[in-house]
């Protein structure tokens, strides 16, 4: 398994590893729920490393994007961010992404750490005439997430934070050392995320524990992150997105402009859009003791009905929470379903999305 450059710091602060993606990565230092609500009520500091950058260059790297991603990139001045999906032809999803644009010939695209290869293989296929460079192995990545991660921020970096609207981003030094700084998270709460040389990393991680230790900032590891996203019902590849699924199947239709013109998996999404779905993916909330997990069954009158995607039990509503790909004519919010856990089924009502709202 791979390391990322803070492999020693996690180690100091006792973390616990997990392999994810092909990384030995920090589940937990002090606990799954204790970091989930540092993160909520003050500030927590991940290392997210593990994702993989990918650059396209030159005159056709817009254009590129534009036929690569759903969404619509000519929306995007330089210095701004934006949440995108690769398709597959038949609309599935290959991977979702963050798309930065730095200027009229270079984007900086952030994909998933499991999908790095693939997604690289993919963009080099469909380049067009621009330039596709992996440069993954050129950056550290930390995501100082929470209501006081501006404010630990702006103690170390001379940037003007408050003038860095969301999904936008800035090039400059934090603690002397030159970073790319995002205003973008995959919490529910406010944030940066980090990009910087992998051996200026260590010293980032140190003083930004140091500047946060007076508001309680926490590390935090993939257990939260994952508590965090999913009380927000933020999708995760490999859970609510795969390449059998597409992005109206996940409630991610806002994200697909068909307006903008031609781009791989249009013509299926059209189609899709047109004949009406079968399946939606839904919010589910237990009203009986059990968790749902990845996998379980949903069932209604005793047919299954969907499949449960996401689960766990809320730190902050103190629930049992769900994602879930659900048969259409069960997808209202209120709907009685249930959830078949190791042979018993418990019961579940469909409700609103996201469960958390900052």
């Amino acid at each position: 398994m791979r390391r990322t450059p803070l492999y020693a710091a996690h180690q100091a602060l006792g973390a616990r590893f997990v392999e994810f993606g092909g990384w030995e990565m920090p589940v937990q230092y002090t606990g799954i729920t204790e970091e989930h609500h540092a993160v909520r009520q003050r500030a927590g500091l991940f290392d997210v490393s593990h994702m993989g950058e990918i650059e396209l260059r030159g005159p056709r790297a817009i254009a590129v994007c534009q036929q690569l991603t759903v969404n619509d990139l000519a929306r995007l001045r330089d210095g701004q961010v934006q949440y995108s999906l690769l398709c597959l032809p038949s609309g599935g999803v290959v991977d979702d992404i963050m798309v930065h644009r730095v200027s009229s010939e270079r984007v900086l695209l952030c994909v998933n750490a499991a999908n790095t290869d693939k997604d690289f293989e993919w963009i080099a296929a469909h380049r067009d005439g621009a330039e596709a460079l992996d440069r993954s192995g050129e950056f550290a990545l930390l995501a100082l997430q929470g209501p006081r991660a501006t404010e630990i921020l702006s103690t170390i970096s001379p940037l003007p934070l408050a003038e860095i609207p969301p999904f936008s981003f800035r090039e400059g030094p934090i603690a002397g050392r030159q970073a790319l700084v995002a205003h973008t998270g995959y919490t529910g709460e406010d944030g940066w995320e980090l990009y910087c040389a992998p051996d200026d990393a260590p010293a980032l991680w140190g003083t930004l524990l140091d500047a946060g230790a007076h508001v309680g900032i926490a590390p935090a590891g993939l257990g939260a992150r994952d508590t965090l996203r999913l009380e927000r019902a933020l999708p995760l590849y490999g859970h609510e997105l795969t390449e059998e699924t597409t992005p109206l199947e996940a409630r991610l239709g806002w994200v697909v402009r068909f307006d903008k013109g031609d781009f791989l998996g249009r013509d299926a999404l059209l189609q899709q859009r047109a004949a009406g779905m079968t399946r939606r993916l839904v919010g589910l909330v237990t009203t009986e003791p059990g968790i749902p997990r990845q996998g379980y069954p949903v069932v209604r009158d005793d047919q299954v009905v969907g499949t449960v995607t996401s689960g766990t039990k809320s730190p902050t509503l103190g629930k049992a929470i769900g994602l879930g790909y659900v048969a259409n004519a069960w997808t209202e919010v209120g709907t009685q379903l249930g959830v078949e856990i190791r042979g018993r089924v418990i019961g579940a009502e469909v409700v609103l999305l996201p469960f958390y709202k900052r």
